[in-house]
């Protein structure tokens, strides 16, 4: 029987697994019906994502861009200088300002706000049944994200809005209704920055926007242009990413309550076990890449102009790369999970998104003795690209309660 892989299949965002299988076992290296090489085997994810002739680059692409308004609209004049959207020098320069954005330093003096933020909202939680999405998931990143760049906490909410409309520009499915709000929400967003550095300008502080308004790289400064649009972008890298690798690692720890007890013994293993959930089900499930050159896999050789979508969630359940990959193991070692990318583009605030999802997942089991699905009926979110849950019904307390007798979902 034929394989057919169709991004916009519901299965995909609901349990795209049995099918990531099926084409790692019948067609590897798929040919879909709408144009792309698709790939599921670890080995080739990851040689695609190293190669040099794999560019980022689709705002070039014509069909793409007049998907998400053409060339001249807010958003495709936004992505052309998001750093994820740029290859070789160009890419380097920016990366280059931006990193001083996630030093380990950096990175690690956020340990604090992150726990008392995480602390603070599971105060407002409280016992008994919670949305842990709406509750924790969601607040929490952006929270972050605004004291990273030096914005005020008091617009996270709007920064959030703005997100989770731009965030649909990676997405194969979007609509036109998407792509209209997608652009109205850039050009709200952008104002805002604008603002924003506007008053660095005229009052510099000590924080993330006024460093790159004046860091340079070869003696070059970012333009107004390319600031505002990495701050959008750093907005939906860092918060779509760390808001589902929150979600999909505590239900996977659900669904291995044999592991989450094993994180209640021994609470040591937590920051280690976000390498592992994240290979299990990862925050981005695809990317794609143009190939500006042939790329030679073992088995094809993918020619020149090709355009080739990676499954990081298909690679993640290999089993040429991870014995047993349908279990979670946060014992596992060695881990080299390909859900925070690869290559140039591995994604410069992983660190961030771990310590984040690390710290919330010790909050939990320190605070609650009992958590437990609320609903057996799961609600994923529309955007296949990222893989993340509408809701995440909850029921916690503080002391241990007899088990409800909901059945485990299959």
């Amino acid at each position: 029987m034929a394989i057919t892989f169709d991004p916009r299949d519901p299965l995909v965002r609901t349990d795209p697994y049995p099918l990531y299988r099926s084409l790692r076992e019948a067609e590897p290296i798929h040919r879909s019906d709408f144009g792309y090489w698709v790939l599921s085997r670890y080995a080739d994810v990851a040689a695609v994502l190293r190669s040099p002739a794999a560019s980022s680059e689709f705002y070039r692409n014509e069909t793409w861009a007049n998907r998400r308004g053409g060339a001249g609209s807010p958003l495709v004049r936004s992505v052309r200088n998001w750093m994820l959207m740029l290859d070789g020098p160009a890419h380097r320069r920016i990366r280059g300002v931006i990193g001083k954005v996630f030093t380990r330093a950096s990175v690690e003096r956020l340990r604090p706000r992150v726990v008392a933020e995480a602390e603070r909202l599971l105060d407002s939680v409280g016992e008994g049944e919670t949305d842990l999405i709406q509750s924790l998931a969601l607040p929490l990143p952006v929270t972050v994200t605004c004291e990273l760049l030096g914005l005020p906490t008091r617009d996270r909410d709007r920064c959030r809005g703005w997100t989770e409309h731009i965030s649909r520009v990676i997405d194969p499915s979007i609509t036109p209704e998407d792509t209209a709000e997608m652009n109205a929400a850039e050009v709200e967003f952008r104002a805002y920055i604008a603002d924003q550095l506007a008053e660095r300008r005229s009052k510099p502080r000590e924080d993330i926007l006024s460093l790159l308004l004046h860091s340079e790289v070869d003696g070059v400064r970012l333009t107004e242009e390319e600031i505002i649009a990495n701050v959008q972008f750093l907005f939906v890298a860092g918060h779509e990413t760390t808001v589902n690798l929150i979600g999909n690692g505590l239900l996977a720890l659900l669904d291995h309550p044999d592991q989450l007890r094993l994180l209640r013994e021994r609470p040591e293993l937590i920051a280690g076990s976000v390498d592992e959930i994240s290979r299990y089900d990862p925050p981005v499930q695809i990317v794609s890449r143009l190939l500006t050159d042939d790329v030679v896999l073992p088995d094809v050789t993918l020619p020149e102009g090709a355009k080739v979508m990676l499954l990081l969630g298909a690679a993640g359940r290999d089993p040429v790369a991870y014995p047993d990959p349908d279990r979670l193991d946060v014992t596992r070692t060695g881990t080299k999970t390909l859900a925070f990318s690869g290559g140039p583009h591995y994604c410069l605030g992983a660190a961030l998104g771990k310590l984040e999802t690390s710290l919330v997942l010790a909050a939990l089991l320190r605070r609650y003795a009992t958590i437990e699905l609320a609903e057996e009926e799961l609600v994923w979110r529309p955007n296949v690209s990222f893989r993340g849950l509408a809701r995440l019904p909850l029921r916690v307390h503080r002391s241990l309660l007899p088990v409800s007798g909901t059945a485990p979902r299959p």
